[in-house]
């Protein structure tokens, strides 16, 4: 029997914004939890965490149980993948190594006689050119060890204060859906796959396009849902 396998994004745990469901991190372990054995494959989508920077000696404290959780997920058989966001690009080798989780910037996998396409969706709209310009200057290496002879503390904080007015600024500009759809449905046919998904937009949906199937599992703030694959097709559960 062929498990089915689940796309989740956009949790951006760190923060509890205004009108957030209360101990969503929890729910959210709990989740990872009931999939322990039950599933094929876990695909993170990006902005799993408002702000991540791997420190040499220091991991975030308040998220032991989600690196336990995963940690099970993986050592239970599920294939758990992990891809950067536009508020979590910089992961180091803590995931890979110590939860067994791999990350990456893209994905391809091969699941239940499908090609699926796996990228977090940031840059895509052409109004995005400041964010594409501002995403390389933080990606430095130069820049990167800078933050790092930051306080861990400190870094954090200044971190989840530009995440939280960048949030207020992305809340005034509506989301133009039709941008994402054609830019998934040009990544369809480039990368020769039958479905995309995709997050960053935080807008929860399955659409049909010319060259597949574009995804999105929305977020994990206001409106818990995810993805499941199951013999080949895909729906939106809401949580």
């Amino acid at each position: 029997m062929t498990l089915p396998a689940y796309f989740l994004s956009d949790a951006h745990l760190g923060i509890d914004p205004p009108g957030c469901v209360p101990d969503r991190e929890t729910k959210l372990v709990r989740l990872l939890e009931s999939w322990k054995g039950k599933a094929s494959h876990v695909v993170i989508v990006g902005d799993l965490f408002e702000f991540w920077y791997e420190y040499r000696y220091y991991v975030s404290s308040g998220h032991m149980q989600l690196f336990r959780a995963l940690a099970e997920l993986v050592s239970s058989g599920v294939q758990v993948h992990l891809l950067k966001g536009n508020h979590d690009f910089a992961y180091g080798p803590f995931f890979p190594e110590q939860l067994g989780v791999r990350v990456h910037r893209e994905l391809v996998l091969e699941l239940q006689g499908k090609r699926v396409y796996f990228r977090h969706g940031d840059g895509v709209p052409k109004s995005d050119c400041g964010y594409r310009f501002l995403r390389r200057v933080l990606d430095l290496p130069l820049n990167r060890w800078l933050f790092r002879q930051i306080h861990p503390d400190i870094g954090m904080g200044i971190a989840r204060f530009v995440g939280r007015n960048s949030r207020k600024y992305g809340e005034c500009h509506p989301v133009k859906l039709e941008e994402y759809l054609a830019w998934a449905n040009r990544a369809l046919k480039a990368k020769n796959c039958d479905i995309c998904v995709h997050g960053h937009h935080h807008i929860g949906g399955v659409w049909n396009v010319e060259n597949g199937v574009v995804a999105s599992p929305g977020e994990w703030i206001k409106n818990p849902a995810v993805l499941r694959m199951e013999n080949g097709g895909i729906e939106l559960l809401n949580i």
